[in-house]
């Protein structure tokens, strides 16, 4: 790390790549078109403007700037640079969460600036310990999700059973596997849409098969995988048990964040028991349960673009400029695994201190024109507040199987 400092010549780099980056991402989103067109309801995950990130992409979304101030608890700034692994031991296969804005009940094979933000914030700095990929889907769209809330209603008729969704999530894992994968380790992540999608895919492509043995762990964040009382394993995953230490392979972390003085209320999303079963929660800051202080990598500016997020106040008080896309904030919260009544989430606490000047504040919750919904907890931040210890997890994890592998 480097003491913050402006740099012009810096902020030009960053600027003129940002502008290519736009550049080459219009092409490749009109290439993205035609290919939909073409495919139908059985898309070709071969061609490249089907996927967000692949490691022979011109266009790899997953190529950003996520470089990462970090404040210390004394309000010093530093500058952590993203420095990419040169040859990672594993692969990481991730579908994205909720965040199409098209119209209809799917979303298309053209991607815009939501999939390549959530891209930035969840996935790429997975790059620090695997080869990416994420493809496209035709996922059900944000729009489709507001209209029971009042939203208006999708254009269009609601997809055939079958047709997109995750029927495209299998068609991509199934050309990654037989094209990418030669036998290499492979980690799965998802958060809420995509969460659910890999619980599903592990539960019906790939239990059971010589699959699960290449498996290294699984990521389902912000959506449910079901446990009965007082088990790791059983109930949404029969082989698949939940991770309870940073060197166990062909496990599941899994939880959705609630802040520790509004827990989940009666019409809460997550965390509910059904069934019989419980839902499973995994700390990430402390696998094997109790309190954690997690290593979180934050947007500067919160998540906002269209997704009806908070809004993060300033890091330090009294204000100052923050240059990288990234805030890290070490020691500023406390996460731990809590049962309570019916629900079972991650408690986030804010570690309050006088003498702190960072904010006791942070952005994650969805804001509806009544005020916030509680219903969705931390949802916009399930991710973002465990970023380092996930990256530290799948680390040991890569090298683990990389001893079983004799590799």
């Amino acid at each position: 790390m480097k003491e913050l400092q402006g740099s012009p010549r810096r902020r030009w780099r960053v600027a003129l790549a940002a502008a290519m980056s736009l550049a080459t991402a219009a092409l490749a989103g009109a290439a993205g078109a035609q290919v939909a067109s073409a495919a139908g309801a059985a898309p070709d995950y071969a061609a490249p403007a089907l996927w967000l990130c692949r490691p022979d992409l011109a266009a790899n979304r997953c190529r950003v700037d996520l470089d990462t101030t970090v404040i210390a608890p004394s309000g010093r700034m530093l500058i952590e640079p993203f420095r990419p692994a040169a040859a990672p031991k594993v692969d990481c296969f991730y579908v994205y969460p909720t965040v199409s804005m098209d119209p209809g009940w799917q979303a298309d094979f053209t991607p815009d600036r939501m999939e390549w933000d959530v891209v930035r914030l969840q996935f790429a700095r997975f790059g620090q310990v695997c080869r990416q990929f994420a493809p496209l889907y035709r996922q059900t769209t944000l729009t489709a999700l507001r209209a029971p809330s009042g939203g208006p209603q999708p254009a269009g008729q609601p997809p055939l059973p079958g047709v997109g969704g995750f029927a495209d999530v299998v068609a991509a894992w199934d050309w990654y596997m037989a094209h990418e994968n030669h036998g290499r380790g492979v980690v799965l992540i998802g958060h809420s849409q995509g969460g659910a999608m890999i619980t599903r895919l592990l539960a019906e492509r790939i239990e059971g098969t010589p699959a699960q043995a290449r498996v290294v762990s699984a990521l389902v964040l912000g959506a449910p995988v079901m446990v009965p009382p007082g088990k790791e394993v059983g109930g949404s995953l029969k082989s698949t048990p939940l991770c309870r230490a940073e060197d166990q392979l062909g496990c599941v972390i899994t939880y959705a964040t609630f802040r520790d003085r509004l827990p989940p209320p009666e019409n809460a999303r997550f965390g509910r028991t059904r069934g019989g079963l419980r839902v499973g929660c995994v700390n990430p800051a402390a696998l094997a349960g109790g309190p954690g202080e997690p290593r979180s990598y934050f947007l500067t500016r919160g998540f906002l673009n269209g997704s009806g997020g908070s809004i993060q106040p300033d890091w330090v008080r009294p204000a100052r400029p923050i240059t990288t896309p990234f805030v890290s904030t070490p020691g500023l919260i406390t996460t731990e695994c809590v049962s309570r009544g019916e629900f079972d989430y991650l408690s986030l606490h804010v570690n309050a201190e006088p003498r702190d000047p960072r904010t006791d504040e942070l952005a994650g919750q969805i804001i509806r024109s009544t005020g916030v919904d509680l219903s969705w907890g931390l949802h916009l931040i399930d991710v973002d507040h465990a970023m380092g210890d996930l990256l530290r997890i799948v680390g040991r994890q890569a090298d683990a199987y990389g001893r079983r592998a004799g590799r």
